[in-house]
């Protein structure tokens, strides 16, 4: 079964958090659990395993991604090439923060995840169409839930910087409209 309370310490520990770039962090991802303490790889820890070293979901236990509101989680996550993490339940500041940063976080019941974790042991793909909101496996379907607005920008590829830049004439008549009604708010430098 799939660990449970995984929080962002564990899925990047502090020590990587010198950065504020967004990549680099993947090979430290879940660095604990990964390495022992010499630095050498843990050959039975399952994203040290090919195939699944190079896997692009993540299946998880309930609450992931709990603990400190740190970005860089996802960040480590999206760097490590993980696109989606499936869990019964996430830390919701986690949550946003996949959307944020372009990953896929999915809620589904851990019956789902279970029998998605014992698929996956065949090394076969699993496939995630975010158009109708399905996981693909074999000959199976599971639907998720996933909000229309977030749905629309993971498609797009859009963040808050871009939504923001979408109203910028709508800023600007704003701005231009203040500068008249109230000249003492403008810089005049």
């Amino acid at each position: 079964m799939p660990l449970l309370n995984i929080d962002t310490d564990m899925i990047i520990p502090k020590q990587f958090l010198k950065t504020i770039k967004r990549t680099g962090l993947g090979k430290n991802l879940f660095y604990e659990m990964r390495y022992d303490e010499k630095g050498n790889l843990i050959e039975d820890f399952i994203l040290n395993k090919k195939p699944f070293n190079e896997s692009k979901i993540l299946l998880t236990g309930k609450n992931f991604g709990c603990g400190s509101s740190r970005e860089h989680a996802p960040w480590a996550l999206l760097d490590f090439g993980i696109k989606c993490v499936i869990a019964p339940s996430f830390a919701d500041i986690f949550y946003n923060n996949c959307f944020k940063n372009g990953i896929l976080p999915i809620v589904l019941d851990e019956k789902n995840i279970q029998e998605l974790a014992e698929y996956s042991r065949r090394e076969v793909d699993i496939e995630i169409k975010i158009e109708t909101q399905e996981i693909l496996y074999g000959n199976k379907t599971i639907r998720f839930d996933l909000d229309s607005f977030k749905k629309k920008c993971l498609i797009e590829g859009t963040d808050d910087i871009a939504l923001s830049l979408e109203k910028s004439i709508n800023i600007q008549n704003y701005e231009n409209k203040i500068k008249d009604k109230k000249p003492w708010l403008t810089n005049n430098d």
